[in-house]
């Protein structure tokens, strides 16, 4: 090892959960403001996480962790049964994890954690954050012991970041707003790697597709037929990611694969309304960019649930059900404000001192 009078350059390890591509999308302003930092950034996690980061930064190591493979069920009610079904698969995944994240800290001499969900990423040897907007986990009537066993794994760590906003309004309501006088909470405002630009409109409609099987290819379907009838320019992202990208043009609709970060928030900004899953990590996007949008929840998933109704009920955005919604639900759009920008900038040199020795 380093001894710490050369070892001013501090190696982190940043893992994200995989689950959709919205913990690894938030992560990227971390990992950026890490090495404006002078931090060195070692990225850990598993399928389409750590290929988009990958994408994202070529020049970083990446570590492989074990998969905790979720599975979604093509019926939304079965969710939670599916997920307890996963939960011996995951327990094991887990402590595998643990395993890893030992003997990389000696390995690679890693000198602190951000773990983004990743329930098994962290030591009591070395400083470890955990990122979640969750501090508490809706699961219908087992919310209260999901609740517990995720705030149990949030008190290992030395601090929790939550992206969004103390005070009211905010984004993520009793999500990330509980009585627990016990977990060290730093609310970091929200997280996002976009951009505000002032573009000229090319798109009268995005939709962007994320999160797991077979959710994602179930709306992709119905979205193809329902836009047949829509009148405009659509830019559809499948949230497929490949190694190459394709494009497909049919019609007015542009079809991508994927896009980069960067042309993603280029076509976010030439697009008139946004049609997308109510996920926290593109509500936190679209606030940043002043977006109207329409979501339509992945079913099952109580979060995106409970965000697609607060919002609605705010007065900023609808939305519908996957199996009621049609096309012609987008005219609701003009009735409700869309989401303003909260102007919080973080304070990177003040959160990453929990990594100072």
């Amino acid at each position: 090892m380093f001894n710490d009078a050369n070892h001013d350059t501090r190696t982190i390890l940043i893992a994200p959960m995989n689950w959709g591509l919205g913990h690894a999308t938030r992560c990227i302003p971390i990992i950026k403001a890490l090495q404006e930092n002078n931090y060195i950034p070692i990225i850990a996690s598993d399928g389409i996480a750590l290929e988009l980061l990958r994408k994202e930064f070529p020049y970083l190591k990446y570590l492989e962790l074990p998969s905790y493979q979720i599975k979604y069920p093509k019926n939304g009610k079965n969710f939670k049964w599916k997920l307890i079904q996963n939960l011996p698969k995951m327990i094991t995944a887990i402590l595998d994890e643990q395993k890893l994240v030992k003997t990389w800290i000696t390995q690679y001499e890693i000198d602190g954690i951000i773990s983004d969900n990743r329930l098994g990423v962290f030591s009591k040897k070395i400083p470890s954050v955990f990122v979640t907007h969750q501090l508490q986990v809706m699961t219908g009537n087992t919310t209260w012991l999901t609740t517990k066993l995720h705030q149990n794994i949030i008190k290992k760590h030395l601090e929790c970041w939550v992206p969004d906003v103390a005070t009211t309004p905010n984004l993520a309501g009793e999500l990330s707003h509980i009585k627990n006088d016990s977990l060290k909470v730093n609310y970091i405002g929200p997280l996002s790697r976009m951009h505000k630009k002032d573009v000229q409109k090319k798109y009268d409609l995005m939709i962007i597709l994320s999160g797991p099987e077979p959710q994602r290819g179930i709306l992709e379907e119905k979205l193809k037929t329902e836009i047949q009838r829509f009148k405009g320019n659509v830019v559809f992202i499948k949230g497929v990611v490949e190694s190459n990208q394709i494009k497909e043009q049919i019609d007015t609709v542009s079809y991508y694969n994927f896009m980069s970060s960067r042309q993603l928030e280029q076509t976010f900004n030439e697009s008139e309304i946004i049609l997308c899953r109510s996920g926290y990590t593109t509500i936190m996007d679209l606030v940043k960019l002043e977006k109207k949008a329409f979501f339509i929840p992945t079913p099952g998933q109580y979060e995106q649930v409970y965000l697609a109704k607060k919002l609605k009920k705010e007065g900023l955005v609808p939305y519908a059900d996957q199996d009621s919604f049609t096309i012609e639900n987008l005219s609701e759009v003009d009735s409700y404000a869309g989401l303003h920008y909260f102007n919080t900038s973080i304070d990177w040199t003040n959160l990453f001192s929990v990594f100072k020795p």
